[in-house]
């Protein structure tokens, strides 16, 4: 007996060995004979016709009324009622309106599916029959078709619960675009034991039915500045008896400028600009004070966490050649610095096999690096994840205009493409983890 345990553990490291060397391979190889019966069944039953009208009425109801950072109430509430009529359990409230849902065997493995829910402070100009009912404020970003793709992965994954090899996490998260949502939902504990997640937003520089990522730096970071710089004031005729803060704002505009041309690689995209400047009111008075504010954004950590130190260096270190001060406030704005956008290459490859699965080569890019950020950031920086970019453009209906736009529309026959990559990634992904669990157990 002792003989054959002996064996079976050596067996059972060389598994373990051959595994641990190439378990990104193999990984991708079960997929996809998975479970391409299962992936059918899921772009099947996302297609089902009362499905696909399921998520339209919720996108909709929750177009007409939208609702800004932490103050999706009434979101959250529609959320949670169709949770309740398919059965699925939920935490609420979750960093003051968000949702945690969850779906499968209530055991590991946990991997997490997120969709943000906040709207814009936008005057919608788009007349249609579902246009918003709130002046000011409109979905121009795509959330309300977010949660309307997740609830409908909700239905599909709670309908082959079964099937499951572990536990899913529905994120329905608040107050993306204040870029505070993500950090106080993670604070409150959502992705506590959860070893992967996912999300997707929408792109109208794809065309419908076209899915695009990229492994790695992704989306930069984002972090914004606002410098005053303090002198003493005097009349302009008397300059001499001044300390002016208008010419230490101007030189430290004009060297801020020398740290993307000078001080950075080139081949290391990254953004500086300063966009607004404020100082005085009076043509003939020199003021107390100036104030100067912008942006900084990059690709890679390091680059990101430098740029900010060189801002603060740069306009201190100037201020005070012109013998004033300056206090520098890195959340102007009340927006938390965002750290870039960085896809972990194994979850990418695996969302872009399900998505290879369900909509062929053609239909599944490398997407460029974009400056834009994105608080799902946060995520990424607690987990390994991905993010996906699903094309809503449509030249046919006029469904082009940018995100943000007062003139953004929503191309609603991605619904079944976006819930039925979100149950298929979570579906394969837990069944890939449990048989690496047991590979480890092994």
């Amino acid at each position: 007996m002792d003989l054959l345990y002996l064996s079976l553990y050596i067996s059972c490291a060389i598994i373990n060995m051959g595994f641990a060397s190439s378990l990104q391979t193999s990984q991708y190889m079960m997929s996809g004979s998975l479970n391409s019966s299962i992936i059918d069944e899921i772009v099947q039953l996302a297609n089902l016709p009362e499905t696909v009208l399921w998520m339209k009425e919720i996108r909709r109801q929750i177009h007409e009324n939208p609702e800004l950072a932490f103050e999706e109430f009434n979101t959250s509430a529609l959320i949670r009622r169709k949770l309740d009529e398919m059965g699925v359990e939920y935490l609420w409230p979750v960093a003051e309106t968000g949702v945690i849902a969850s779906v499968g065997t209530g055991t590991p493995p946990f991997i997490a599916l997120r969709a943000d829910m906040d709207a814009l402070p936008i005057q919608e100009l788009v007349e249609w029959e579902h246009k918003s009912k709130l002046e000011g404020k409109m979905h121009a970003c795509g959330h309300d078709a977010h949660v309307a793709m997740l609830l409908g992965a909700a239905r599909i994954l709670h309908s082959l619960k079964s099937t499951l090899q572990g536990t899913v996490v529905l994120i329905f998260q608040p107050a993306e675009e204040r870029g505070e949502g993500a950090l106080r939902t993670i604070k409150e504990g959502a992705i506590e034991n959860v070893e992967a997640i996912f999300s997707m937003h929408l792109a109208p520089q794809f065309p419908t039915g076209v899915v695009a990522s990229r492994a790695g730096e992704f989306l930069a970071g984002c972090g914004a500045f606002r410098a005053t710089i303090r002198g003493k004031g005097g009349h302009a005729a008397i300059p001499q008896d001044t300390v002016d803060p208008i010419l230490a704002a101007a030189t430290s505009i004009i060297s801020l400028q020398n740290i993307v041309s000078r001080e950075t690689d080139p081949l290391d995209s990254q953004v500086l600009s300063v966009s607004k400047v404020s100082a005085g009111s009076a043509f003939n008075v020199i003021p107390d004070s100036a104030l100067i504010a912008g942006t900084f954004r990059a690709f890679k950590k390091k680059g990101f966490n430098a740029l900010k130190q060189r801002i603060e260096e740069i306009i201190v270190n100037q201020a005070a050649v012109s013998h004033c001060t300056a206090e520098l406030d890195f959340l102007a704005g009340g927006h938390p610095r965002i750290p870039p956008t960085v896809n972990d290459e194994r979850i990418y490859e695996h969302a872009r096999h399900v998505s290879l699965q369900i909509l062929g080569d053609e239909n599944v890019k490398v997407a460029p690096q974009y400056m834009g950020s994105e608080d799902f950031a946060f995520y990424l920086d607690q987990i390994p994840g991905s993010l996906l970019l699903i094309g809503t453009r449509n030249e046919k209906v006029g469904y082009t205009h940018p995100a943000h736009s007062p003139f953004y529309s929503v191309d609603e026959d991605v619904f079944p493409i976006g819930a039925a990559i979100h149950a298929a990634f979570a579906h394969s992904y837990l069944l890939n983890l449990s048989k690496e669990h047991q590979h480890i157990s092994c």
